[in-house]
């Protein structure tokens, strides 16, 4: 089987392309961006007609689409998850080569939860900000075009190469520079949110699944727990072996500070008083995972324990 994957430089792109190199009977062929891809391509600004003319030539048999963006304004989130999205789908409806699309999503596409619920496939999405929105609209595109397509709403991914600017990563490196100055204390904002982690690794096996797979529309690729981010922080501090006292800000006195997870302010414009969860998903996120059981034969394997040791040895390195 022939795979061509498009964004294998990203977090996730590069645990799906090292588990899909993995499989003999694959034949990988990575598209991309960066100098390092079989084929360089930038979605966002390609035409239509220069992928259909590649995917002619290679004529995969899956396409899997790990690339977009995560961070920036609407008009650029919107080029890099929806623009670069109706490239793809458009390219494979012109190829001959009759592709499986195997999109990644995300659950900004479902916005806040009630606490205490499990979100279902079926579920309708109310995005809460501009990352969310892009995505939706870019999964309303693979299901709208009428391909032989899947989208896996992928939930809080963890685990080694977790961005720095993640909430794990920016804890691991708060608590990486408390311990490396010697601090008993470590004060930290934004711990009361509640998230469905699930580790890179199970997310890539998700992806090998999906390709082999005939389900169509979308399914949750997630851990089907919520965590409080306090509690991964407790779990991190023993991890790490800090003994030192962690603190709270959260609540008034802590509200006017950077909180974990947040991006850092735009010193020209005040951060936004309505939207306190930067990812637009309100207080709680929890997977509905049954549909990945049921038709993928999925789950998740690496608890969180392990996903926060693998991040914190990464963070442990720059001490």
């Amino acid at each position: 089987m022939r795979v061509l994957l498009i964004g294998a430089n990203g977090y996730i792109g590069r645990f799906v392309a090292d588990r899909l190199l993995a499989d003999p009977a694959v034949q990988l062929t990575a598209l991309g961006r960066g100098d390092d891809a079989d084929v360089r391509f930038d979605l966002a600004s390609g035409s239509p007609g220069a992928l259909t003319r590649f995917l002619d030539a290679v004529h995969p048999g899956v396409v899997v689409n790990c690339a977009g963006a995560t961070r920036g304004g609407a008009r650029e989130l919107t080029r890099h998850n929806t623009v670069a999205v109706a490239t793809v789908c458009e390219a494979l409806r012109r190829s001959g080569c009759g592709a499986r699309l195997v999109q990644i999503g995300c659950s900004a596409e479902y916005g806040p939860s009630q606490p205490g619920s499990s979100t279902a496939e079926d579920a309708v999405p109310r995005p809460g900000g501009p990352y969310g929105v892009s995505k939706l609209a870019a999964t309303e595109l693979v299901l709208g075009s009428g391909l032989d397509a899947v989208v896996l709403r992928v939930f809080s991914p963890a685990g080694p190469g977790t961005p720095a600017g993640s909430p794990l990563g920016r804890l691991a490196e708060a608590m990486r520079r408390a311990m490396q100055s010697g601090d008993g204390e470590l004060k930290l904002g934004g711990l009361g949110a509640q998230r469905d982690f699930v580790d890179v690794r199970d997310v890539a096996r998700a992806v090998h699944a999906a390709s082999l797979s005939a389900a169509q529309g979308v399914i949750n690729i997630g851990s089907g727990r919520a965590v409080r981010l306090r509690d991964a922080a407790a779990v991190l501090a023993r991890v790490a072996g800090y003994g030192g006292a962690l603190h709270e800000l959260d609540g008034p006195s802590g509200a006017l500070r950077p909180a974990i997870g947040h991006p850092r302010p735009d010193p020209d414009h005040a951060p936004p008083v309505a939207y306190p969860y930067p990812d637009g998903c309100g207080s709680w996120q929890q997977a509905d995972v049954r549909t990945a059981r049921d038709r993928l034969g999925w789950r998740p394997r690496i608890g969180l324990e392990e996903s926060l040791a693998d991040i914190w040895m990464e963070a442990a390195c720059r001490i």
